[in-house]
């Protein structure tokens, strides 16, 4: 996939047996990440064979994009750009940062929604969280068909899906019975390319969106040139919990939180998957239900040996 003159992104998609594939800059090769060992598929992007079709707009389709570093963010911005090719797009974001905000709601605070200047599509900041803003968003736009939450600075991978505002405001769409698909990319000692990640933004876009089944998905994007894409499973390591003793100017005692993980990334996760330098969608769903622990605690441990007297 590639950009062309005038803006517009050029794409050429076919479908595999089991897994959809869609080509790069032109011919896919499809085969496993990592021998015969991981049984995630990759999408190959590859050097141009076909001239690819150009990608039609749908333009009835409503986009909502939000995030959790802000309306001013450059990552907003590169969102919002890409999304332009898709659908008609409106931005509703936090008016400041609200990083590891998680899935916090105003319930007692009363919201602003303000009209902001941006060169994509319309724009509101709210004095709210990443779940506020998709709520006031979704209520104030008729007719949302997918909130986009990112691009965030900084991935969210593994256990960071518990406090990522960034996928709060994904996962709030979806409450509402919106898709939502967020989007991060890591941070390193510079600001992220987003020139060089808007097309890879845009080939995901072009593969998730018409996937309607898929109503949570949380997309990690590396940060240089992707080798191809995987679908994972979220990552689950136990962490050495720290907490690092410091003072601030004033002498007052003052506390950072930091963790060390103390196992090996699991083969066939989101962390795994980027530390390969594949992009990851990892599939996500509401119902936090143990299924296997529910039935075996209703096999072990029948409730008549509970008694309220």
């Amino acid at each position: 996939m590639h950009r062309m003159a005038g803006g517009t992104y050029h794409c050429q998609q076919c479908l595999a047996t089991r897994l959809p594939v869609i080509s790069g800059a032109g011919i896919v090769n499809e085969r496993y990440a990592h021998g015969n060992s991981a049984r995630e598929r990759a999408i190959i992007l590859g050097d141009a064979a076909n001239e690819p079709q150009p990608l039609q707009r749908d333009k009835l389709m409503r986009i909502l994009i939000t995030n959790d570093d802000g309306v001013y963010s450059p990552g907003i911005a590169a969102l919002a750009e890409v999304a332009t090719h898709f659908a008609e797009v409106r931005v509703v974001a936090p008016h400041v940062e609200m990083s590891s905000a998680a899935h916090a709601i105003s319930a007692s605070t009363p919201l602003s929604y303000t009209r902001t200047p941006m060169p994509f599509g319309e724009a509101y900041r709210v004095n709210g969280t990443p779940a506020d803003c998709v709520s006031v968003g979704i209520n104030r736009w008729d007719h949302v068909d997918v909130v986009l939450s990112g691009i965030n600075l900084g991935s969210n991978l593994g256990n960071a899906m518990w406090h990522s505002g960034t996928l709060a405001g994904a996962r709030q769409a979806a409450l509402l019975g919106v898709r939502g698909i967020s989007l991060s990319t890591p941070t390193m000692e510079v600001e992220p390319d987003f020139a060089a990640l808007k097309p890879w933004v845009a080939t995901v876009l072009e593969f998730l969106l018409p996937a309607s089944e898929l109503k949570l998905v949380n997309v990690n994007l590396p940060p240089r040139a992707p080798k191809g894409v995987l679908w994972t499973r979220q990552s689950v390591r136990h962490y050495d919990g720290t907490v690092v003793p410091t003072k601030d100017p004033f002498g007052r005692p003052r506390f950072w939180i930091s963790v060390v993980p103390i196992e090996e990334v699991e083969e066939g996760t989101d962390r795994w998957a980027m530390d390969r330098g594949y992009v990851s969608m990892t599939p996500l769903r509401l119902d936090l239900t143990d299924d296997e622990q529910l039935a075996m605690a209703q096999s072990k441990h029948p409730l008549e040996k509970i008694l309220f007297t």
